[in-house]
């Protein structure tokens, strides 16, 4: 007698399907949790890359309008990028602002550089433009070059365990003048 109500109790039980629901959602909430975290830092990646390439654009967009830039205007150029970055933290971001002196279509070189939490490109060290830059219609032509970059820390770390860089730079005409001068030191000693 008791076997066969320990065998009606089993087959009861295994025929029930009253809490087939929450077990199946139960085996499936880890994996919507990591996909929901997962999706949280994918969206706040994708939005600090999107204001860090207008940063990069409002960098040269600044730059360009100047005919001589002094260290007050410098330190205003750039910081605006962390304005632009707001209302993510400002700390990681990187700014490189050159001037490029193209003067053939195969010789570039930096005329000068300035940098927030970087290292700026050394004055008169060689460098490359993009083949559609390096045609000017004189030579030589000057090229404002912004480069902006954000060390991207995760909040989950679900799908990258380290932090990466989300990076842009971009190339601009100067459109006041020929080139802009800067640091105010040189401006009397080397003209463009």
């Amino acid at each position: 007698m008791i076997v066969r109500r320990k065998a009606g109790l089993h087959r009861r039980f295994v025929a029930s399907t009253r809490g087939v629901a929450a077990i199946e959602f139960a085996i499936i909430l880890p994996i919507l949790v990591t996909l929901f975290l997962a999706s949280v830092d994918g969206a706040r990646a994708i939005a600090i890359y999107t204001k860090v390439r207008a940063a990069t654009y409002v960098l040269d967009a600044i730059t360009n309008q100047y005919t001589t830039i002094q260290s007050a205007d410098m330190s205003a150029i750039l910081g605006a990028t962390s304005v632009v970055l707001a209302p993510y933290s400002s700390s990681p971001i990187v700014v490189v602002l050159s001037q490029i002196k193209v003067s053939s279509a195969t010789s570039a070189t930096v005329n000068w550089s300035a940098t927030l939490n970087g290292t700026a490109l050394a004055q008169t060290s060689s460098t490359t433009v993009p083949t559609n830059f390096a045609s000017c219609p004189s030579y030589p032509c000057y090229l404002i070059y912004g480069q902006v970059s954000y060390t991207y820390t995760p909040l989950f770390m679900y799908f990258t365990k380290s932090s990466f860089t989300l990076s842009d730079s971009l190339y601009a005409a100067p459109r006041v003048s020929e080139c802009i001068l800067y640091p105010p030191e040189n401006i009397t000693s080397s003209p463009c």
